[in-house]
């Protein structure tokens, strides 16, 4: 677990840079989250560590691999003075933590809601997970186990969460581009929907 670690905390350090700030969360009966802080010119990036330390196991499953499965970590970039967004490190960790609480699988198109704003006063309650590989390329680890893989989170406002459940992700992401939305914007309003 420890080698994993080192290795995403080293990938995370040689792309985004060096963290200014790192906070660690440990929920009762999981393994020690950590968010780091990334600053990186007007913006800032959060990204966890300790979420690709044990493979995602589908829940149905009788026992779960202790090697093989899906891995990953979570990255959300914001324009940095805009909002208190440094809040956001422990609904992150707990992002991070719902594979191990919950027996979630976190991949691409999925929406992980936090039950409040993501910082204080954010419009933001949830966020959909985009593909990863663009900002931080996949780690890829020795056989038998899967790469981890960085998995960038895109705020949603209620709305555009409610929307994207009914139309999928790729409807949302389409009109987040068609619309021109600025995604890093923490003070954003909800793109027009109807």
């Amino acid at each position: 677990m420890g080698d994993v670690l080192a290795l995403v905390e080293a990938r995370l350090r040689t792309t985004l840079g060096e963290p200014d700030a790192r906070a660690a969360v440990t929920f009762l009966g999981t393994d020690r989250i950590e968010v780091l802080r990334f600053p990186d010119g007007d913006l800032v990036r959060y990204a966890t560590l300790g979420m690709s330390a044990a493979p995602m196991t589908d829940p149905t499953a009788a026992l779960a691999d202790p090697v093989k499965g899906p891995r990953a970590e979570l990255v959300l970039s914001v324009r940095a003075g805009l909002a208190d967004t440094d809040k956001v490190l422990r609904p992150l960790a707990v992002l991070a933590a719902s594979p191990q609480v919950e027996g979630l699988i976190v991949a691409p198109g999925a929406s992980l809601d936090v039950g409040g704003p993501l910082w204080p006063g954010a419009p933001f309650h949830s966020v959909l997970v985009a593909e990863g590989g663009g900002l931080v390329e996949d780690l890829e680890l020795d056989d038998p186990m899967d790469p981890v893989r960085f998995l960038p989170l895109l705020p949603m406002t209620p709305n555009e969460a409610a929307w994207k459940r009914v139309k999928g992700a790729q409807e949302l992401q389409e009109r987040w581009l068609a619309q021109g939305t600025d995604l890093r914007d923490p003070l954003r309003a909800g793109v027009p929907l109807d």
